[in-house]
């Protein structure tokens, strides 16, 4: 791929759908309804998605049936002249390709569709979070997307569903990240909005690669929209990586429609009143503010090189001194994809030889973070905390398939899916741990019971 392309692609989220995704796993869902449809690619490409239903239309029909039943768009002329180019080699002349393949920045300009056959959206949209936009000058121009209605959606592929909703389309099959059923912050929102609207009638979870450019994990979910506002519903789902697993999901609208109704069901019904308090990270800050005569070394959680930490010598005074040295634990909140890298609570000292990790600037929630708690516990029970918490975090990722954290980046060489444990779930299961628990445990000298 050219150099401008590819600068092209990524500062507009695109992500081109290989065709055979479209004949293994769409149109099976679409075969006996070809001519019902005006099928419609918002974001067509190179027209993966929907220009390969030609193959199953008989070549002296193809012509017809493409003015009638198709309609694709993009933003990036490139991408629609190669849709266009893809369009003859089943038979569909430039010209007349041209007509229902067109140019149009569908997210700003959604066309009318008006027509004979109701439409249904078969999509892979841009993916695009908010965050990374306001961060990139190439890709600054895209906030303007997200004011107005749009407020307070993270991603655009978000604001997509929106547009299908707001326009009444009824049915429509998505290829987005998996993170919009499995993460928490970012896709709360389009949750609550888009699934009290749409049932989910399929479901392909990939746990491996098939895009060529994004470590994103993603679906392919089927929408129908409810005739009423939806509070629970059930589907079955393929989780596809080196064989396929079927799953049945359940989600609840009281749970944001999230998965890992085990999980949340856990952490409501065993809640400990007495349970440590925690904070989360030792910043750059606070050590400096802090002078003295202690010596601690501290890991510098954003500078990584050549597979390991960075780490420097502070002198800080007796406060601070005895609260680096009372609170040796930290948070993993990325699994390392090996499985004895997973997400959890761990020793700083046994894995850095260090006495703590401080954060300076913004803090990053994929880099180690320090925990602090109250009360101080002693060794024995800082150690039983940190069993007690990987015992329960890992019975839970067992029972659920860990569907209650957010999917991470894919790896080919990774022995599992690789998992992201928010903050919040980390203060969610400490919440279910009494001190007195801890105490008990600790007359154990650390070794669990």
């Amino acid at each position: 791929m050219p150099e401008d392309r590819n600068v092209n692609r990524r500062m507009l989220g695109m992500h081109f759908t290989p065709v055979e995704v479209f004949h293994e796993y769409i149109m099976p869902q679409i075969a006996d309804r070809l001519k019902d449809y005006l099928w419609v690619d918002m974001f067509c490409g190179e027209g993966n998605l929907i220009l390969p239903m030609l193959e199953y239309i008989d070549p002296d029909e193809r012509l017809e049936f493409f003015r009638k039943h198709m309609m694709c768009f993009d933003i990036d002329g490139g991408a629609v002249e190669r849709s266009i180019q893809n369009a003859r080699r089943y038979g569909i002349p430039p010209d007349i390709a041209g007509e229902n393949i067109r140019i149009r920045d569908t997210l700003k300009d959604y066309p009318a569709l008006d027509g004979e056959y109701p439409v249904f959206h078969i999509t892979n949209p841009p993916y695009l979070y908010l965050g990374y936009i306001k961060k990139q000058s190439e890709a600054y121009r895209h906030r303007a997307y997200f004011h107005g209605e749009n407020a307070g959606y993270q991603d655009l592929y978000q604001i997509a569903m929106m547009n299908d909703l707001r326009h009444g389309i009824d049915n429509m099959i998505y290829i987005v990240p998996s993170n919009f059923l499995f993460a928490d912050a970012g896709t709360r929102k389009i949750r609550e909005d888009f699934l009290t609207r749409y049932r989910i009638e399929s479901c392909f979870i990939f746990e491996r690669r098939i895009f060529s450019f994004t470590g994103t994990n993603v679906m392919i979910l089927g929408f129908q929209r409810s005739q009423s506002p939806i509070d629970k519903m059930e589907f079955e789902a393929m989780r596809v990586n080196r064989h396929i697993e079927r799953k049945r999901y359940v989600l609840y609208r009281e749970n944001n429609f999230r998965p890992g109704n085990e999980y949340q069901d856990y952490v409501r019904n065993n809640f400990k009143p007495d349970h440590p308090v925690i904070r989360f990270y030792l910043t750059y800050d606070e050590v400096i503010k802090n002078p003295g005569s202690n010596r601690v070394v501290l890991v510098d959680s954003k500078d990584y090189k050549h597979g390991d930490y960075a780490k420097e010598t502070f002198y800080v005074n007796d406060d601070l001194y005895d609260s680096i040295r009372s609170n040796p634990l930290y948070v993993r909140t990325v699994d390392k994809g090996t499985p004895e890298g997973r997400s959890g609570l761990y020793w700083i000292a046994d894995d850095f030889d260090a006495d703590g990790v401080f954060v300076k600037g913004p803090t990053y929630r994929t880099s180690p973070i320090q925990v602090f708690l109250q009360p101080r516990l002693t060794e024995n029970e800082s150690r039983a905390l940190m069993a007690i918490f990987n015992r329960k975090l890992n019975e839970m990722r067992e029972k659920s398939n860990s569907d209650f954290m957010t999917t991470y980046k894919y790896s080919d060489s990774s022995a599992y899916v690789r998992k992201y444990l928010g903050l919040k779930q980390v203060r969610e299961i400490i919440n279910t741990i009494s001190i007195d628990e801890l105490k008990g445990a600790g007359a154990y000298n650390g070794t669990m019971p």
